[in-house]
C-alpha cells in the first residue's frame, strides 16, 4: 500500500499540462490549455486543461479528472499503477508497507520474469539487426512481407537463430535457471519459458530458427513472445508461443493492444483480426486500432479485454471457410459482453495481411465500411446459403440467429434486433421474440455463474404487460426529480468549490464555513442526497474539513476514489444552473440584478443561501405531491382516519412553499 504522504508528493509533483502533453498536443488560450481530446474523434478541439485547478475536461464527452485520472483513463491501469507511473515519470521513491516473506518473494520472481524477457526481447532484436544470419533470415523474411525497418522497430520484432545461443548467454548473463525455464517441478512458481532443458540436463533455445512477436502488457513491460518457424519442417509447428507463466496466459492476451489502445479509446472502435502480421500490416497501412486473437480461437477474457477500452468491434476474417466458420463461433461471445460487433468476411483468397499491403487506410476502411454487416444479416445470408430450400435447414438457420440475440444482455438491443430479424427472415415478430425468450430461459436455467444475473424476460410486443401490484407509497420512497437532482448537484458544487471558505463570524470569534453551514442546514431539515457518491462527499467533507491546510477544490479532485475525483473535477468547471422557476433579479437590493456579473466567491452568502432555498423549494413541491398522491389514495379507500390527518399536514407545507418564494423574493405561480 502506497503511504499517503507519498501519494501527496505524487499529487504535488504531476503537473496536469505535463502529463496531457505526453499524448495530446495543446495549445495556450488564456489560462487554460486545449486541444483534440483523445477520449472520442473530434475536429474542434473542446478538450481543456486547467493548469491551476490540477484538472482536465472535454466539453464533448464530458469526462474530467485530475492527473492519476487522466492516466487510469488513457492508459486503461488501475489506480495504484497510474501512481506509480507518475511516480517513476517524476523521480519518486514510492515506499509501500513491509511485505510478508511470502509476499516479498513473489513480487522478487516476478519482476526477476519481467527483467528476463526483457533481456531477452532485446537480444532477440540485436540479432536480426546485428547478424549475418539475423540479416539474411529473419530481416530478408519480413522485408519480403511487406514490413518497412520502421514498423519492424515499432513492434520491437526479433529474431532468434537455428542455435543455443540465447541459453548461454542468459546463463553467462547470471540468470538463474527457474526464471529461463518453465519447469512444472517448481510449482506453484514457473518461470519465462524462453529455454528448454534436454533429458542430458543441458539449456537450448525454445524460439530456435524463428521470427520473434513480443507481446506487451497494457503498460509496455513484455510478457511473452510468439515465434514464427522460416523452415519448413514436420516435427515443429509454425507458431511457436510462450507457455502460461505468472506472466502470460494467451488466452488472455490481445497482440497489438499497447500498440493500439490510444487509437482504440479515441475512435472508440476496434478491429479484430487473427494473427500478428495481420495487426502489424494494418497498423503499417495506417488502421492503428487494430489487435489480434493471437491465431487462437477467440476467448471471452480477451473479448472483456478489449472491451475496456470500446464498446464496438469489426471483426475481421478471411473469405475461406475456416475464416466463415470462426467467425460464427465468436458472434455469441462479443454479443453476450454488450458489445456492438459487426463482421466482415475478405474477399476469397485474401486475409487482413495481404489485403493491407495492397491497399492503404483510406481504401481498406471504405471497404470496411461498403462490406461490412451486423451478426443477424451475416449469419442470415451465410446459414440461408447452405439451408436452400430445406424448411429443416431453414428452421435450424432461425434457431442459430434467435440463440444469437438471446446472449444479447440488454434488452432494448434485443427488441431492436428481433424486429430486424423478422423483417429480414419475413418472420412474425410476436414469435421470433417468443422464441428469444424460450432461448433465454433455457440458457440461464442452469446454475448462474458467480457474479451473473439472471436475465429479465421481456414482455412480447403489442402485449399488455401483467397488471403491478398495487402499493400503499411509503413517505420515504418518493420519486426524485430532476428539479432536485440538478439543486443537490448545485450544493455538492458549492462544498467541492468553497466548502472551507469562512460564510459568517460569531461575536465569540467563532467562524462556520459554507460547508459546515449546508450539510447542518439540510440534515435540520431531513434533507438527504439522492446519490450515493453525494454522501460519500458530504462524508468526507466533515471527516477531513478541520485538518490544517485542507482545502474542498484540491482536496475532492486529488481523491484516491476516482469517482470522487472525476466528480469534482466535472463540477469545478460547470456553471451552477440555476432554477428556471426563478428570475435572475437579486435576492435583495443589496445585490445586483444579474447573478452572473459577480463571481461566486464575492456572493458565496447570497449564493449559499439561494441555492439552499431553491433545494428545499424542490423539496417542499416533492413532499406536496406526495401527500396529495397519499390524499387520493386514502379518499378512494374510504380510509378519513388517514384523510384527517393528511388535510392537517397540507395547509403547513403550502405554507412553508410560500415562506420559501418570499424569502427568494420572487414570485411563483404554484398549483
Amino acid at each position: 500500500m502506497i503511504p499517503r504522504d507519498t501519494i501527496d508528493r505524487i499529487f504535488s509533483a504531476a503537473r496536469i499540462e505535463e502529463v496531457v502533453s505526453d499524448y495530446v498536443s495543446l495549445k495556450k488560450r488564456g489560462a487554460n490549455l486545449i486541444g483534440l481530446c483523445p477520449f472520442h474523434d473530434e475536429k474542434t478541439g473542446s478538450f481543456t486543461v486547467s493548469p491551476s485547478k490540477g484538472i482536465y475536461k472535454c466539453f464533448g464527452c464530458g469526462k474530467a479528472g485530475n492527473a492519476v485520472g487522466f492516466i487510469m483513463e488513457i492508459e486503461q491501469c488501475g489506480y495504484i499503477e497510474a501512481l506509480r507511473m507518475l511516480a517513476k515519470r517524476y523521480h519518486i521513491e514510492i515506499e509501500e508497507r513491509e511485505l510478508t516473506q511470502e509476499e516479498q518473494q513473489r513480487q522478487d520472481d516476478r519482476e526477476s520474469m519481467f527483467v528476463v524477457n526483457e533481456w531477452a526481447n532485446e537480444w532477440f532484436q540485436k540479432q536480426l539487426w546485428d547478424t549475418r544470419e539475423g540479416q539474411a533470415v529473419g530481416l530478408t523474411y519480413l522485408r519480403e512481407r511487406g514490413l518497412q525497418d520502421e514498423t519492424i522497430h515499432k513492434f520491437k520484432i526479433g529474431y532468434s537463430p537455428d542455435k543455443s545461443l540465447l541459453s548461454k548467454e542468459a546463463v553467462q548473463h547470471g540468470f538463474a535457471e527457474k526464471y529461463l525455464l518453465n519447469d512444472s517441478q517448481n510449482a506453484p512458481f514457473v518461470g519465462t519459458g524462453v529455454c528448454l532443458k534436454s533429458e542430458d540436463g543441458r539449456l537450448y533455445d525454445r524460439f530456435h530458427s524463428r521470427v520473434i512477436f513480443p507481446f506487451f502488457s497494457q503498460s509496455g513491460k513484455v510478457v511473452g513472445f510468439a515465434g514464427r518457424l522460416l523452415k519448413k519442417s514436420d516435427k515443429a509447428g509454425k507458431y511457436v508461443n510462450s507457455p502460461t507463466s505468472p506472466l502470460f496466459e494467451k488466452h488472455n492476451e490481445l497482440f497489438g493492444l499497447f500498440q493500439a489502445k490510444q487509437s482504440i479509446a479515441r475512435l472508440n472502435h476496434a478491429y479484430l483480426v487473427e494473427g500478428q502480421m495481420d495487426v502489424i500490416s494494418m497498423y503499417q497501412a495506417g488502421i492503428t486500432n487494430v489487435v489480434a486473437s493471437g491465431g487462437t480461437a477467440l476467448t471471452t477474457p480477451q473479448i472483456k479485454l478489449l472491451h475496456r477500452f470500446t464498446n464496438s468491434i469489426t471483426v475481421l476474417y478471411d473469405g475461406d471457410a475456416a475464416g466463415i466458420h470462426a467467425a460464427v463461433r465468436g458472434i455469441d461471445m462479443i454479443l453476450e459482453e454488450g458489445i456492438n460487433v459487426k463482421v466482415l468476411l475478405l474477399p476469397e483468397g485474401e486475409d487482413p495481411d495481404s489485403y493491407a499491403r495492397s491497399h492503404n487506410a483510406d481504401d481498406f476502411i471504405a471497404y470496411i465500411e461498403a462490406n461490412q454487416t451486423d451478426f443477424i444479416r451475416f449469419k442470415a445470408k451465410l446459414l440461408s446459403a447452405e439451408a436452400g430450400s430445406d424448411p429443416i435447414k431453414r428452421s435450424a438457420l432461425i434457431r442459430s440467429v434467435v440463440d444469437s440475440i438471446a446472449v444479447i444482455p440488454d434488452a432494448i438491443t434485443r427488441q431492436v434486433y428481433i424486429k430486424d430479424c423478422a423483417d429480414l427472415l419475413k418472420m412474425d415478430e410476436r414469435l421470433l421474440l417468443s422464441e428469444v425468450n424460450k432461448s433465454r430461459r433455457q440458457r440461464y436455467a442452469e446454475p448462474q455463474k458467480e457474479g451473473e444475473a439472471a436475465p429479465k424476460e421481456e414482455t412480447p410486443i403489442n402485449e399488455p404487460a401483467p397488471a403491478p401490484v398495487e402499493t400503499k407509497p411509503a413517505p420515504t420512497a418518493t420519486p426524485r426529480q430532476a428539479q432536485f437532482a440538478t439543486n443537490y448537484k448545485n450544493i455538492i458544487r458549492l462544498i467541492i468549490r468553497y466548502g472551507e471558505r469562512d460564510l459568517y463570524a460569531y461575536e465569540d470569534g467563532s467562524v462556520v464555513t459554507v460547508g459546515e453551514y449546508v450539510i447542518s442546514d439540510m440534515r435540520n431539515d431531513e434533507i438527504v442526497p439522492d446519490e450515493p457518491i453525494y454522501q460519500k462527499i458530504i462524508d468526507e467533507y466533515m471527516a477531513h474539513c478541520h485538518e490544517e491546510g485542507f482545502v474542498a477544490e484540491r482536496f475532492f479532485v486529488q481523491h484516491p476514489d476516482t469517482e470522487i475525483s472525476r466528480l469534482a473535477a466535472n463540477l469545478a468547471t460547470d456553471k451552477y444552473q440555476l432554477s428556471r422557476i426563478f428570475s435572475k433579479q437579486a435576492i435583495s437590493e443589496n445585490v445586483v440584478q444579474e447573478v452572473n456579473q459577480q463571481t461566486d466567491a464575492d456572493r458565496l452568502p447570497e449564493l449559499t443561501q439561494r441555492l439552499l432555498l431553491e433545494l428545499k423549494y424542490t423539496v417542499v413541491n416533492e413532499r406536496i405531491a406526495l401527500l396529495e398522491k397519499m390524499l387520493a389514495d386514502a379518499q378512494t379507500g374510504g380510509d378519513w382516519n388517514t384523510i384527517r390527518e393528511l388535510l392537517q399536514q397540507q395547509p403547513i407545507l403550502h405554507q412553508l412553499r410560500t415562506e420559501i418564494c418570499k424569502a427568494l423574493g420572487n414570485r411563483v405561480i404554484v398549483g
